[in-house]
């Protein structure tokens, strides 16, 4: 079965990288923690990798500190890890006492014999560390309404590159864990399920089917995990097993109140000031069926706020009545996107509006429109009423480009 070639080889695997997506939400957050607690308390040596700041409202969860975003210089066992003496060796179910580590011949240059990749619908969604296949054919793009795992070339070898650095390091079987439908199937491993509540449902299935024992702390991070990404169990991808996940963290001693206070209880005073600017943004299409929220980065840099700030804001216009399919814009900062509201200040409005730049696109339906197979045109992907891309291009452009989308949505 898919979760056993993958537990095999986890069982096998000595030193692990787990790394999720950038601009992390709480499922990318909660999944990873979860993992990295999990096979470090059977004694893998893991490094937790995010490429971005961990957002505020997760930081209350435990062990965040765990997770780096830089890997230059870092080696496992020099990486904020814990590292039990207990690992697996022998049989699926024998937990060896051992205090040492024992180097495989050929292995001692490897900084990681396993990477696994967490809630990316394909590999770019981990940022600029590259992972390149090399000596392999493509993975095929398959889409499945189930679980599915694959061994596709069990001699790949995978390097990890940094761009703008010669940062290097090899990476032999990567595993590719995930619940977006649009996944490309990259990576040696696979245990893609669309339906699927949130990446940590799959995690946990995977934990409790290794035999690991579940603690408070894992159960916070899946927790937190699946009430976000589920929006607080409104959302369409909302399934019967993110009830059942949930009542079983919350006896293992998760507290409901404390989760909801550090996610939802508090804002900034620039959050605040953001929506504000977000909500006076709003368009609507002709029809009334497209909303349209914009987010510069002069609106971030006036406001004080970062790009965790602007999660959640798209739901404000998702929520107009009538509006069947909502649309976030916002600059990003890298490159041509964050040339800073100075410059852009020397230039005319019309001259800043026909400029090209990155924009990141967030797409949400009410259920009557696919997103993802919108979003999918672009080049980016996502969930049937949640989706997103990245595209270069002038504000007047592509406001004028996503206002047609409405006549897709009819009348």
């Amino acid at each position: 079965m898919a979760m056993d070639k993958i537990i095999h080889h986890l069982k096998k695997s000595r030193h692990i990288l787990i790394a999720s997506h950038v601009n992390p939400d709480g499922d990318a957050v909660g999944s990873l923690i979860a993992m990295g607690l999990a096979l470090t308390s059977v004694g893998k040596h893991t490094t937790l990798y995010n490429e971005s700041k961990i957002p505020t409202v997760y930081r209350f969860l435990p062990s965040v500190d765990r997770i780096v975003s830089n890997l230059e210089t870092l080696s496992p066992t020099s990486s904020p890890t814990l590292v039990p003496d207990v690992f697996y060796r022998g049989k699926s179910d024998g937990l060896v006492r051992d205090g040492t580590w024992k180097s495989e011949p050929g292995n001692s240059e490897l900084a990681y014999d396993t990477a696994v990749i967490l809630d990316c619908g394909d590999l770019e969604r981990i940022g600029e560390l590259r992972l390149e296949t090399r000596n392999s054919k493509p993975c095929p793009r398959h889409l499945s309404s189930g679980i599915e795992a694959q061994n596709l070339v069990p001699d790949i070898f995978h390097r990890g590159s940094k761009l703008g650095s010669s940062f290097q390091f090899p990476v032999p079987t990567l595993i590719n864990i995930d619940h977006h439908i649009t996944n490309t199937r990259f990576g040696d491993l696979h245990l893609i399920d669309p339906s699927a509540c949130a990446t940590a449902e799959i995690v946990y299935r995977l934990i409790k089917k290794m035999g690991i024992p579940i603690d408070k702390a894992m159960a916070t991070s899946i927790y937190t995990a699946i009430l976000t990404d589920t929006g607080s169990f409104r959302f369409s991808n909302t399934n019967k097993a993110a009830f059942e996940i949930c009542d079983k963290m919350v006896a293992l001693g998760v507290d409901p109140y404390y989760v909801a206070k550090n996610v939802y209880g508090k804002y900034s005073l620039g959050r605040i000031k953001l929506l504000n600017l977000a909500l006076d943004s709003i368009e609507i299409s002709p029809n009334g069926r497209l909303s349209m929220m914009t987010v510069t980065q002069d609106m971030l840099d006036e406001t004080a706020t970062q790009h965790e700030d602007v999660d959640g804001l798209i739901n404000y216009a998702r929520r107009i009545e009538d509006v069947k399919v909502a649309v976030l814009i916002q600059e990003c900062r890298n490159g041509k996107r964050g040339q800073g509201s100075e410059l852009r200040a020397q230039r005319s409005a019309p001259e800043v509006g026909r400029e090209k730049r990155e924009f990141h696109v967030s797409l949400r339906s009410d259920g009557s429109a696919d997103v993802a197979e919108i979003a999918a045109r672009h080049g980016g992907g996502g969930h049937y009423t949640a989706a997103g891309f990245n595209i270069e291009s002038s504000m007047s452009d592509l406001k004028s480009g996503m206002l047609r989308l409405a006549k897709e949505l009819g009348n």
